[in-house]
């Protein structure tokens, strides 16, 4: 399956007007956003847990990385609320699921061959801080390294916000709004942006949070 695979094009999906489907396991639903492979795949993926519902325990060979969006996610290694976003490396193993029920923005094989670090942020914290030469957007960084930045951006009502992103830009709206490319972005719309394309948003006149990567798409294929 190939889904949005052309990472030199821009791509869009709006999960408001977009179908879950049932994943191989029950009360578990996906809303795929990328994706190159079927069961085992590249993939960028909201995922929907019923509540008591669960995954089989399994290995991630490529990685895993995710933003909890509502509910809260659960494995062995405990509970990570609305807010929690996680980096598991490759190799890693658990078993996921949700009692009270949860919905993730997931990432998976998209790691590093030697990318051994597990990170785990609350970024609900108040730690937003003005972002040098971008009126009106404040940030927190939550994961950098030689090859991608990871943040959480909250943008000023009708803030104006414009930059050229190195190595593309993929944006995630987790609150409020945004309008970009004469689309409007409402909650969990999702915005990818290949390299070399600047970004030129307009926040809504509530404002907007959200999550965003930066850099990874100079290669986005060539990792091991």
């Amino acid at each position: 399956m190939k889904l949005n695979a052309d990472f030199t094009r821009r791509a869009v999906v709006h999960s408001a007007v977009q179908d879950f489907v049932p994943s191989p396991m029950p009360g578990v639903e996906r809303l795929m956003l990328d994706r190159i492979g079927d069961e085992v795949a590249r993939a960028t993926t909201i995922v929907r847990y019923a509540p008591g519902s669960s995954f089989s325990p399994h290995t991630h060979d490529g990685g895993e990385e995710f933003l909890v969006l509502d509910g809260v996610f659960q494995d062995e290694h405990g509970d990570s609320p609305a807010g929690t976003y996680v980096r598991n490396p490759p190799g890693s193993r658990h078993q996921p699921g949700s009692e009270p029920g949860c919905t993730i923005f997931v990432k998976l094989r998209q790691f590093a061959s030697d990318d051994d670090r597990h990170v785990v942020v609350d970024t609900t914290t108040p730690s937003m801080a003005p972002l040098v030469g971008r009126p009106g957007a404040v940030g927190r960084v939550i994961h950098e390294d030689e090859r991608e930045l990871v943040r959480v951006e909250e943008w000023a009502p009708n803030a104006r916000i414009e930059f050229a992103p190195r190595g593309g830009i993929e944006i995630l709206c987790l609150d409020g709004g945004f309008s970009e490319g004469g689309e409007s972005f409402g909650r969990w719309s999702w915005l990818r942006l290949p390299d070399g394309a600047p970004l030129s948003a307009l926040a809504g006149a509530r404002g907007c949070r959200v999550w965003m990567k930066e850099g990874h798409l100079r290669n986005p294929l060539g990792l091991s």
